[in-house]
């Protein structure tokens, strides 16, 4: 169904009004007509759906600045577009007053058909563009929401089954055979320290499903300290080698988010490695308001026509993949996204993949 673009006629003659009514006659437009400035006024607040005003500078009682200016001070009507309608005032004071007053273009008398017509289009044009980017932010806030709510409910349902795997592991800590054993000792400590982790990323997947945004705390985080401590938590392979580039920065930011990341690209590239010696570099550069990370693997790789669809709910590589869930990597693109950074992947099938994404300083 092709939508209507209603254009609101303004001007205290109806000859006039009559003759730019016919002059614009398209199937898809609806013409209101208003024969002075309150007449307009009243017929704005009347219809929402109007999409450009074409007013007559020159009118008793009201004239088109002020109008205009009315217009733009409310909220409603402000993002209206106007075109004065004028047969003086073409010197350059009164062009800038009526650009000052809201107006973004001009038409003078005698109106040339063609010319009139021509620019009418292009409004027309940019008002079903506006439209349909609206009904694209809706979409996506549609989808956003429903992301959530499943984030919600996957976050609810890991959570019981990790605090008890957390209590039994305070458990076993405290029997006497692996109390005596520091090597016992030490590993039980990581794991639950692992777990604690984990835990508290799902807290704050809840908070962001009931929030609609991650509020953590922001502090100073020095990123080789942070990706040192996550690479003891992953508990890499022996095979697997990871190399951390020196000089990473201090940043100002959550730890927790920046680490839920890292730890999703490095956990990827551990679990998906397929050469006898795995290689994983992690380094980064300052790109104006954002720190570019990458993480760089030697695994199997990506193919082109994937490199965006891998971060899409529920989308992996490989359909008959048993590793993943697919929700790891759009859960990634979000966090990063949220504070304003992009996330891309470069790729050859057979040598490894880049991940790179930027971080706000």
């Amino acid at each position: 169904m092709t939508k209507k673009f209603t254009i609101l006629l303004v001007d205290d003659r109806m000859e006039n009004l009559l003759s730019l009514e016919q002059m614009l006659l398209a199937e898809n437009r609806v013409f209101l007509h208003a024969a002075s400035g309150n007449e307009a006024l009243k017929q704005v607040l009347r219809n929402d759906d109007i999409g450009l005003i074409m007013l007559d500078v020159q009118m008793p009682d009201m004239d088109g600045f002020e109008v205009a200016r009315l217009l733009k001070a409310n909220p409603k009507t402000r993002d209206i577009s106007i075109i004065f309608v004028t047969a003086i005032n073409k010197d350059e004071y009164h062009v800038l007053k009526g650009f000052e007053k809201g107006a973004v273009d001009y038409l003078y008398k005698p109106l040339d058909i063609n010319m009139t017509r021509a620019k009418v289009d292009v409004f027309e044009r940019l008002y079903l563009y506006q439209l349909e980017l609206r009904q694209a932010l809706k979409d996506k806030e549609l989808i956003n929401g429903q992301l959530e709510r499943f984030m919600h409910v996957v976050a609810h349902d890991l959570k019981s089954p990790l605090s008890g795997i957390t209590g039994l592991l305070m458990l076993m800590k405290e029997e006497e055979e692996i109390s005596k054993s520091a090597f016992l000792t030490e590993y039980t400590n990581m794991a639950i320290n692992a777990t604690s982790q984990l835990a508290d990323m799902i807290t704050a997947i809840l908070d962001y499903s009931r929030e609609h945004q991650f509020r953590h705390i922001e502090e100073d985080v020095d990123v080789g300290e942070l990706l040192q401590q996550l690479i003891k938590l992953l508990f890499p392979p022996a095979h697997i080698k990871i190399e951390i580039a020196e000089g990473l920065p201090m940043i100002h930011t959550s730890r927790q988010k920046l680490q839920q990341v890292f730890q999703n690209l490095l956990t990827n590239a551990i679990k998906y490695g397929d050469k006898p010696v795995g290689e994983i570099a992690i380094g980064g550069r300052p790109d104006g308001e954002f720190y570019e990370f990458f993480v760089k693997d030697n695994g199997p790789g990506i193919e082109e026509k994937d490199n965006e669809r891998i971060f899409r709910l529920f989308e992996k590589v490989d359909n008959d993949d048993d590793k993943g869930t697919g929700i790891g990597l759009n859960i990634l693109k979000l966090l990063v996204e949220t504070q304003g950074g992009k996330v891309w992947v470069e790729s050859k099938p057979g040598e490894g993949s880049i991940f790179y994404f930027q971080w706000r300083r």
